[in-house]
């Protein structure tokens, strides 16, 4: 397998384009891993010039993106003519974001590339495509699952030098939260993180921490039955299974200093309960980071920024921490093969 990762346009109006024309622009500085961006060749050039960016672009096949990467953004062409301009999605936007999604999962599946970075789409905008699945993370699982046979449950980890969180349900509304909550999707949850931090993160007993679903978790039963009832048996069955699990704890205790140094990972019982901390800690620099997959995917943590895409002023932070990190991960992996070889 090569080392290059695989970099997707995402969602053309938005910032995706901007971000990752300057973090190409900075590649010696940043000491970044080489990659190739799956995308429309004039869409980008004519993004790089409306930037004032003098970018040369180079039309690639995987194959000699690492070498060109030195001098030149190596595209790989993904065969969809892009015209969306700057904030205003139109019909090629989700062909365009879908297409380098398709590209990406097949390319890492047959080790063409080491792993996926996406950058972030509309879900809005492939939703009046006809896109059914709820996510970006769903719809590589579906890829994931449809190339292995197997079936995937994809967890969504931010994660982030000063903490990283799983939320348990992810987009859902919060009078769906308690329906859809089960000690078995806890423990499943926990598993993989646990597993994942193993393989991916070089961790060789993660300490997991499980938020109560209700203040206080539950107050013993005097604000709801849900975290005796649900979380701590989950919570017992990961101890079983040998993994150092504690919970369920109070959310409101669990993101300050002193409680986070106790800890590798906090899962949380629903999205704002994880993101909310995640994103006042780390906001220009947290990285998605989707665990249960055949293969490595981070992400940018945060969205399109339709109101900024195409000014030239958008953070490239967390895409620079999204590369590294899935350079450094798919750098642990080969040296683990290689040593089992």
């Amino acid at each position: 397998m090569s080392g290059l990762l695989a970099l997707t346009l995402g969602e053309p109006a938005g910032i995706g384009p901007d971000i990752a024309l300057a973090v190409w622009r900075r590649r010696a500085e940043l000491a970044l891993p080489a990659f190739y961006i799956l995308a429309d060749p004039t869409f980008l050039a004519n993004r790089a010039k409306r930037l004032a960016l003098d970018i040369p672009i180079a039309v690639v096949e995987p194959s000699s993106a690492a070498v060109a990467f030195r001098t030149a953004l190596p595209v790989v062409d993904i065969g969809v003519d892009i015209t969306a301009e700057p904030g205003h999605p139109d019909e090629t936007s989700a062909p365009a974001a879908l297409a380098a999604i398709h590209r990406a999962v097949a390319d890492v599946s047959a080790g063409i590339a080491a792993a996926v970075v996406t950058n972030p789409v509309a879900k809005n905008v492939l939703y009046r495509s006809g896109f059914a699945e709820p996510g970006h993370t769903e719809y590589l699982a579906k890829l994931a699952q449809g190339s292995t046979g197997e079936p995937m449950h994809p967890v969504m980890m931010l994660w982030s030098p000063e903490l990283a969180v799983v939320p348990v349900t992810i987009h859902l509304p919060l009078r769906e939260v308690v329906a859809r909550l089960s000690a078995d999707l806890i423990v499943q949850t926990g598993r993989i993180v646990a597993h994942d931090l193993i393989a991916r993160f070089g961790i060789a007993r993660p300490r997991l921490v499980v938020a109560g679903l209700n203040p206080h978790a539950g107050e013993n039963g005097a604000l709801g039955k849900e975290d005796f009832d649900v979380v701590r048996p989950a919570v017992e069955r990961l101890q079983a299974d040998g993994i150092d699990a504690r919970g369920p704890l109070p959310a409101d205790t669990l993101f300050h200093a002193a409680a986070r140094s106790s800890y590798d990972v906090a899962l949380a019982m629903y999205h704002d309960q994880a993101l909310i901390p995640i994103k006042t800690l780390a906001f220009d620099h947290a990285v998605n980071v989707t665990l249960g997959l055949p293969f490595i995917r981070t992400s940018p943590d945060h969205g399109t920024a339709f109101d900024i895409a195409g000014s030239g002023t958008a953070n490239p932070t967390s895409l620079i921490a999204a590369l590294k990190l899935a350079g450094e991960m798919a750098t642990r992996r080969a040296g683990l093969r290689a040593s089992a070889a």
